[in-house]
């Protein structure tokens, strides 16, 4: 990935990395050609039991047909995001197809962990 290139970023916590995350995904290499997926901390509870290591793994074997397309970075718990004027950058909300959207990464962890 070339740093000095426009991309685009996805944070999430992705406990798992489902195949919405992959659409997700899809829409933001269009924008820019390169993505940063930016791993929330967590705290290995019920509902964030995966190590930010295993979310690579799901993440690289989802992503296997992009490799070089992007890089995935920890970050803090980052639970808000605030910006002044405007400074170069835009935040978008995608709405993907309503099955895509139904994707629950709750019920997949029940799945998981049966």
């Amino acid at each position: 990935m070339d740093r000095h290139k426009p991309t685009t970023q996805m944070l999430g916590r992705f406990q798992p990395w489902h195949d919405g995350h992959t659409e997700l995904f899809k829409i933001a290499l269009s924008k820019t050609s390169q993505v940063a997926i930016l791993l929330r901390e967590q705290d290995g509870s019920e509902k964030n039991p995966f190590s930010f290591e295993e979310r690579c793994k799901m993440i690289d074997e989802a992503l296997i047909d992009y490799k070089g397309k992007y890089e995935i970075i920890s970050v803090p718990n980052i639970t808000h995001i605030t910006y002044g004027r405007d400074v170069g950058y835009t935040i978008e909300q995608e709405h993907l197809s309503k099955e895509i959207e139904e994707i629950s990464a709750t019920k997949i962890r029940k799945e998981y962990f049966k």
